[in-house]
């Protein structure tokens, strides 16, 4: 498998629109919904790309195999750089690799203390995120919508105690 990390910007508009407007994908996103036409795209590209001039990270898109999988990355979420990762049915067990190139980024090309990854109530298969190292860390509500907040330190950072 060849991944690779492009800008939003530099995909075709119709991929990210069939994507975010899968029903499968949409059952995983609690904050999409299924009216996403090109109008929206355009504007959503616009918004997840200023992230990079606003905080030096945003999210990408993801290639493999040179066909568009899906995009994610790290986003601004209420101080937290918080891990984003939707990805097309096709790709589905590709999330691993994923993220943890993404953590990799985070602690190295960032310098980052922690990131998060924000997974509705309903996301109940969730052993994946604890094997990369992610611990539980509270809720949160986004635009109406409960998540449940799980943090990853960086492999050199003192995970803070309850105590």
């Amino acid at each position: 498998m060849t991944l690779e990390f492009k800008r939003l910007t530099e995909v075709d508009l119709i991929d990210i629109i069939s994507l975010n407007n899968n029903p499968d994908v949409l059952r995983q996103m609690p904050l999409g919904s299924a009216n996403f036409d090109l109008a929206k795209a355009k504007e959503w590209v616009q918004q997840k790309d200023a992230q990079w001039l606003q905080y030096g990270y945003g999210p990408w898109a993801f290639l493999i195999d040179q066909k568009f999988a899906g995009w994610g990355g790290l986003q601004y979420e209420e101080g937290d750089a918080d891990l984003a990762l939707v990805l097309h049915p096709d790709f589905w067990g590709s999330g691993k690799a994923i993220c943890q190139e993404i953590a990799k980024h985070a602690f190295t090309s960032q310098g980052l203390e922690s990131i998060t990854i924000l997974l509705p109530p309903s996301r109940t298969r969730i052993k994946g995120i604890f094997r990369l190292g992610f611990q539980p860390d509270g809720e949160v509500d986004i635009e109406g919508a409960r998540f449940q907040r799980f943090r990853l330190y960086a492999p050199n950072e003192p995970v803070p105690s309850d105590s």
